[in-house]
């Protein structure tokens, strides 16, 4: 098309543009539709979800057969087994910690108490004789000292 007029150039560029954009249109097109189904996907998905969890939560049970509602209440029984085990490992977490605590405390009671030995005899007595059960305060009031607690955890209820 070298040799050709300047008509024929331009007829070219506009037969390749319109080839092109055609093949555009065709691709815009294509992903558009691809993008709808992807869309209506995730809409039935969106919706399955919600039903399984208005079934979960006890809702919208009508419709469903004896057998989804046995799979139905073996995934809440095995979802409720899963919450107590959590429940039971954060409170024996929870004793742990107060045990350390409970030591440490200790400890330091007794580094306290050596202290006070070391300091001076008759202040440590005087403290350990108000520190018995029924000590007499000062204005004369009694209090009663709480023995210490078993550590051991009673797992056993008790009966009402």
């Amino acid at each position: 098309y070298e040799f050709g007029s300047a008509s024929i150039s331009k007829t070219l560029e506009r037969y390749q543009h319109c080839c092109y954009n055609a093949q555009d249109s065709n691709n815009a097109l294509s992903e558009t539709q691809s993008w709808y189904q992807e869309m209506s996907k995730m809409r039935a998905k969106f919706e399955a979800l919600q039903r399984t969890q208005r079934h979960l939560l006890g809702e919208d049970l009508g419709p469903l057969s004896v057998k989804e509602l046995q799979q139905l209440e073996k995934q809440l029984e095995c979802a409720l087994s899963q919450a107590r085990q959590r429940k039971t490992q954060i409170m024996i977490e929870q004793v742990e910690e107060l045990r350390r605590k409970e030591r440490q405390l200790g400890e330091i009671n007794k580094q306290l108490k050596h202290k006070l030995e070391a300091e001076g005899c008759s202040n440590y007595r005087a403290m350990q004789t108000s520190w018995a059960p029924d000590a007499v305060v000062g204005d004369g009031a009694t209090f009663h000292v709480q023995p210490p607690h078993s550590t051991a955890m009673d797992c056993e209820p008790t009966p009402a």
